[in-house]
C-alpha cells in the first residue's frame, strides 16, 4: 500500500477527514445498531520481512478519509447527547433516541429531521448540509430513513448518508 506524498491532494484530504479504527461493519447501509462493541481485523497490507519473527497476518482495520467521516457521523447518530459528558463532550451525539416509541407521523419525521440536522452541524468536519429529508422506510413502516447530503470541509463533492431509525422499540 503506497502512502501519498506529503503535500499531495490525497494526503491533505486524508488529514482533513482523519483516520480511526474501524468500529462499524457496513458504513453504507448503517444497519448496525451496536456502537463499536468489537474491533475489526484485516490482513496486513505489507508482507512480513524475511528473517523477521512470525507475526500474525492480521491487524486492526482502519478507516480513512470519507469512510472515517461516514463512521463518525453514524456513531454521532447512535450516541445520545450527554452520554459522553463525563469524558468532556457534553454536546456530542444526537437526540434521535428520543423518537423510539413514537408513531410514524409527519411531526415525528420533522423532529427526526431536526435532531439529525443538529447532530450533523455539530460535526466539525461538516462544512455544509446541502439537503436533509426523513422518509418512511418502505420495507419497515415503523422505521424512518434520514437522508442527508453533506459537504465536508475543503471539499466540493457531496457525501450522501442514509441512516435508518427505528421508531418502535430498540436502539436508534
Amino acid at each position: 500500500m503506497s502512502t501519498p506524498a506529503i503535500g499531495s491532494a490525497g494526503a491533505l484530504r486524508d488529514a482533513l477527514f482523519g483516520n480511526d479504527l474501524r468500529l462499524l461493519g457496513d458504513l453504507f447501509t448503517a444497519e448496525q445498531r451496536e456502537r463499536g462493541s468489537d474491533l475489526f481485523t484485516a490482513p496486513r497490507p505489507q508482507a512480513v520481512l524475511p528473517g523477521a519473527p512470525d507475526a500474525s497476518p492480521q491487524d486492526l482495520q482502519r478507516v480513512e478519509g470519507v469512510a472515517d467521516l461516514m463512521q463518525a457521523l453514524i456513531l454521532r447518530f447512535l450516541t445520545q447527547v450527554g452520554e459522553l459528558a463525563h469524558l468532556g463532550h457534553p454536546t456530542y451525539g444526537s437526540r434521535l433516541h428520543e423518537l423510539v416509541g413514537e408513531p410514524n407521523t409527519e411531526t415525528t419525521r420533522n423532529r427526526a429531521k431536526l435532531f439529525a440536522l443538529q447532530a450533523l452541524l455539530d460535526e466539525p468536519r461538516v462544512a455544509k448540509v446541502r439537503s436533509i429529508s426523513v422518509e418512511t422506510d418502505r420495507r419497515r413502516p415503523t422505521w424512518v430513513e434520514v437522508r442527508a447530503a453533506v459537504v465536508a470541509i475543503d471539499e466540493v463533492t457531496e457525501l450522501n448518508l442514509v441512516f435508518p431509525v427505528p421508531l418502535e422499540g430498540g436502539t436508534p
